[in-house]
């Protein structure tokens, strides 16, 4: 196969990219070099990428793969309108044997030349972040801006960190070595040996409906650098941004002299539940996962041939034990509550607070002032319904809507969820958060805050004192998981308190935020997403662990 690219015009390309992205994981200072404002890709991509976004709706977007046995796809957006887009239905009996041909020639390639191509992969869905905005925006319900960064350039910057660990971790052991052992007198024995990075064989990655390219992209991008195929499952609702990726990973490895069959994408029919039947065949050896607690629990059990790595449900809480910034607290955690209607697995759900109240810069706080304060934030937020849409998105599904109207009648409503109106997508299901009260006094196993109630739905729980909240915390993050872990207090042995249950309960914490980050945002290079040490994920995004064990060493002596 000619290569049109080739490895040291990738290396003149990206090798400046792959060092940076290398110092960034290790100094965990803030990088990116992927831009954040729509301006900087160009004068015309706004209209470029929405021409782009246009042009392949009610298309078949034929990606000349194997095994195609027919065409599906139903997605309709959660705005409105039906993107009547055609996928490839593949044979996997014919496509798997397809995609383990190229394997050989990617491992020989080496570690440096894996990572080259797949910053060149990434660099091109860069080019194209309008389009693939538009994508995540209308599979997902992202608003727009939501949908252009998350989807944009913090996916792809997910995606260039888990090249960077691949990379570091593959060449921790020299390529050959020369060894020698003294014998005393006599000659010494003399061997030479090579050290071969050998990818475990076909990934799956099955992708989410709410964060298709963010959540897929570290998956994706550590199994290919490590050498392995990567076939794409995507959520059946959100197909088109992986698609995109798919299509340009093809052809960006193909122009580099490797088989396109390397990355490949399985779209299922309607009800076909194709996950399950591929991920338990004996050529999948890795599988990355990102949904329901129930899935991803039968992943880890039945999917016995692959190394599987799931970020499932967990319950979020935020202690609130006091603070010197009260008016930031409230603004910092109303946005929380707020962003991308609460669909995000890092989205606090719990707020633990002191049925006594808290001590503040404004003076004492009861609970019932906490509450009606942070519910008056919130309603401030999203009281102007354009600032409501930017933030709120749409409702991702049914079951969310479902699960909001259900909230109601949990306890009292110290903030009513209402309708707003979108007036260029007048389908789109908009609604802004509900927040109900409840007490953990009235002890109750089945109580609702217990469990993770996915959506834009939070629990004011009254406790008793700071100490019992912790020890709330504790056992939630035991036993449900958390994806993030929040708290706010003035006090030193309180914050080492909370502390210690995190660092136990493998809990990442994010303290008195009252500014512009927030606990649900996580920073590429910097911050650790997951920790994989409780229920919610056996893996964090991104680090050594979540590539290592996707290939093998293995070792060729010869006598010398």
């Amino acid at each position: 196969m000619a290569a049109e690219l080739t490895v040291p015009q990738l290396s003149d390309k990206h090798r400046s990219t792959l060092d940076q992205a290398l110092a960034a994981i290790r100094s965990r200072a803030y990088w990116s070099p992927h831009p954040e404002h729509p301006k900087a890709y160009g004068e015309t991509a706004p209209a470029d990428g929405l021409a782009a976004f246009e042009a392949v709706r009610g298309t078949r977007f034929d990606l000349g793969q194997p095994g195609t046995d027919g065409w599906t796809g139903a997605e309709v957006s959660p705005f409105g309108p039906e993107l009547g887009v055609e996928y490839p239905h593949v044979d996997p009996d014919v496509l798997l044997p397809a995609m383990k041909a190229g394997m050989g020639a990617w491992r020989d390639a080496g570690p440096e030349a894996r990572a080259l191509v797949c910053i060149e992969i990434l660099a091109r869905i860069g080019a194209r972040t309008h389009e693939f905005a538009h994508a995540v925006m209308h599979t997902s319900g992202q608003a727009f801006m939501m949908a252009f960064q998350a989807g944009g350039p913090h996916a792809q910057d997910r995606g260039l960190e888990a090249v960077a660990y691949a990379y570091e971790e593959q060449i921790r052991v020299p390529g050959q070595a020369d060894w020698s052992k003294p014998q005393g007198k006599k000659d010494p024995l003399e061997l030479g040996k090579t050290f071969t990075a050998v990818p475990r064989g076909i990934s799956l990655m099955i992708g989410c409906n709410t964060f298709p390219t963010w959540n897929g992209y570290p998956g994706l991008f550590a199994s290919l650098a490590t050498g392995n195929a990567v076939l794409v499952k995507p959520h059946p609702r959100a197909v088109l941004p992986l698609a995109l990726t798919v299509q340009v990973a093809r052809e960006v490895l193909a122009e580099a002299g490797f088989d396109p069959n390397l990355v490949a994408l399985a779209v299922e029919r309607p009800g076909e539940g194709i996950a399950k039947t591929l991920a338990v065949r004996p050529e999948i050896k890795l599988i990355d996962y990102t949904g329901s607690t129930e899935f991803g629990d039968w992943l880890e059990t039945n999917a016995r041939q692959a190394q599987v790595y799931t970020e499932k449900a967990g319950v979020n809480t935020v202690v609130v034990d006091s603070t010197s910034n009260y008016k930031g607290m409230l603004s910092n955690l109303a946005f929380s509550l707020s962003l991308y209607s609460g669909q995000m697995c890092t989205t606090p759900q719990n707020l633990l607070i002191p049925r006594d109240g808290i001590e503040t810069d404004a003076g004492h706080k009861s609970y019932d002032e906490v509450v009606a304060d942070l519910a008056a934030s919130v309603g401030g937020l999203l009281g102007d319904d354009a600032r409501a849409n930017a933030l709120l998105g749409a409702l991702v599904n049914p079951d969310v809507k479902t699960r909001l109207e259900a909230a109601a009648g949990l306890g009292e409503v110290a903030l009513a969820s209402r309708e707003v109106v979108n007036p260029e997508f007048p389908d789109a299901v908009v609604r802004t958060p509900v927040m109900v009260k409840l007490d953990a006094a009235k002890a109750d196993p089945q109580a609702p805050y217990l469990s993770e109630c996915f959506g834009p739905v939070s629990f004011a729980v009254a406790v008793d004192s700071t100490a019992d909240a912790l020890d709330l915390l504790r056992r939630t993050v035991r036993e449900k998981g958390a994806m993030t872990v929040g708290a706010y207090t003035t006090s030193a042995d309180t914050e080492r308190a909370i502390e210690e249950v995190c660092l136990e309960e493998s809990a990442q914490l994010s303290l008195n935020l009252t500014g512009g980050v927030y606990v649900n945002q996580t920073a590429a290079f910097s911050d650790f997403h997951g920790s994989g040490g409780n229920p919610a994920a056996n893996a964090a995004l991104c680090d050594g662990a979540f590539v290592s064990n996707r290939f093998r060493m293995v070792e060729i002596r010869r006598q010398a």
